[in-house]
């Protein structure tokens, strides 16, 4: 690892304020993405600013139709949430498969949705439930938030704080998973809300996408039929060692049928 320097903020507007006043610092919740990233040398920040101290980014709580989890909560807490298991079930049952043991009591949702790994879970579920981001200056739709591979709508210095989820009348989740690394080869996540049927693909891609004949073919009829004869294009798609892009492909409809039969 290089020398860097550490702060540990109790406030937000603290960490907003050492993060707006040095470009190359880094926030740090459960260290999944970064730490790995320090090891290997691929990232060179001069201070670390640990978020784990911070109160107001903790909690899972229900505001009437809309689910608020904090940026600082983890897999497991989200997957073991009795708020999170009574309005949004897919939700609890994804935040309950992400990596090992080890990730979940350590990896937050705030970390993975900011970070936006394309293989990442959470952010197929916030543009599949047609989220909202909220951060320390704004709110963001989950449409505008996600541009591509490890890229969102955070400016510098901005820190996610909690995501807001409409909570839908059915909404389903359903991934192959590489069986070394436990990363989304390819996954969709489809529901049903009271603004329309999203589904959305991750893994696949080089970021999180709708698929829009899906969503087209299951507002006429929500059934895994629906979206049994939609071929989702490789144009686009990931290919590597472990799957091409034909495969992921073929993949998306597989996923696509039972994330709806999971969705009931």
């Amino acid at each position: 690892m290089y020398d860097f320097a550490y702060h540990k903020p109790t406030s937000v507007a603290d960490a907003v304020k050492i993060l707006s006043a040095d470009p190359d610092a880094r926030p740090i919740s459960g260290g999944q993405t970064l730490l790995p990233a320090l090891k290997h040398r691929l990232n060179k920040p001069t201070s670390v600013v640990d978020l784990s101290g911070i109160a107001e980014l903790k909690g899972i709580k229900r505001n009437g139709d809309t689910l608020v989890i904090g940026a600082l909560a983890k897999h497991v807490e989200v997957s073991n949430s009795p708020e999170v298991k009574a309005a949004i079930p897919a939700l609890a049952m994804m935040a309950g498969t992400i990596g090992d043991t080890q990730v979940r009591n350590r990896g937050t949702i705030g970390g993975s949705v900011a970070n936006n790994d394309p293989a990442a879970d959470y952010p197929s579920a916030v543009l599949g439930l047609g989220a909202t981001v909220v951060t320390d200056k704004r709110r963001i739709a989950a449409d505008d938030f996600f541009q591509g591979m490890f890229t969102t709508a955070l400016e510098p210095g901005e820190l996610l704080v909690a995501i807001e989820f409409p909570i839908p009348e059915k909404a389903g989740y359903a991934k192959m998973r590489n069986p070394a690394s436990r990363y989304v080869m390819a996954g969709v996540f489809v529901a049903k809300t009271t603004s329309g049927v999203r589904v959305v693909v991750n893994g696949a891609g080089p970021g999180v996408f709708r698929q829009a004949e899906m969503e087209k073919a299951l507002s006429a009829s929500w059934s895994e039929a629906a979206v049994a004869g939609i071929k989702q294009s490789a144009d686009g798609l990931n290919g590597d060692i472990h799957g091409s892009a034909e495969y992921r492909a073929h993949l998306v409809t597989v996923m696509a049928k039972r994330a709806v039969a999971a969705a009931g």
